[in-house]
């Protein structure tokens, strides 16, 4: 990708480029040649301005919106990955509490409860502290 067009442009150039493009009534081909820069680029930064007046694409986001969308994904994939490290260290604690007669399904499950998929004794279980005794 060493194409003469891989620099980055001011957003006041590119403002003023939009602007060009909009008021001379010339293609984005002719005008991205005047100035210069590539014609995919100026197309996008047009396309992007439309949108960002409401005049794009009816599913077409804004720059806000983009913004946005990139910020929210950013963060999901930060608190799976927050996730992803709690299970794990959730499993590696319970395997470590061994309690005689019990699996970890029925400490996760709370013992009885497990049937009815109510989580809610599992807390009176002691695990750690006790020497890996798993009394309660």
């Amino acid at each position: 990708m060493g194409s003469k067009y891989t620099k980055r442009y001011s957003a006041e150039f590119r403002r003023d480029a939009i602007a060009l493009v909009r008021s001379s009534g010339r293609t984005v081909t002719e005008v991205a040649r005047e100035l210069g820069v590539s014609p995919e680029s100026l197309r996008n930064w047009v396309r992007r301005d439309q949108a960002d007046r409401g005049e794009g694409a009816p599913a077409e986001l804004t720059s806000a919106e983009r913004e946005e969308l990139k910020r929210l994904r950013r963060q999901n994939r930060e608190q799976q990955q927050t996730i992803e490290i709690l299970k794990k260290a959730t499993v590696r604690s319970m395997g470590r509490c061994n309690i005689p007669g019990r699996t970890l399904p029925e400490v996760l499950l709370g013992g009885e409860d497990r049937a009815s998929g109510v989580v809610g004794r599992a807390e009176s279980v002691k695990c750690g502290g006790d020497g890996g005794r798993g009394s309660r």
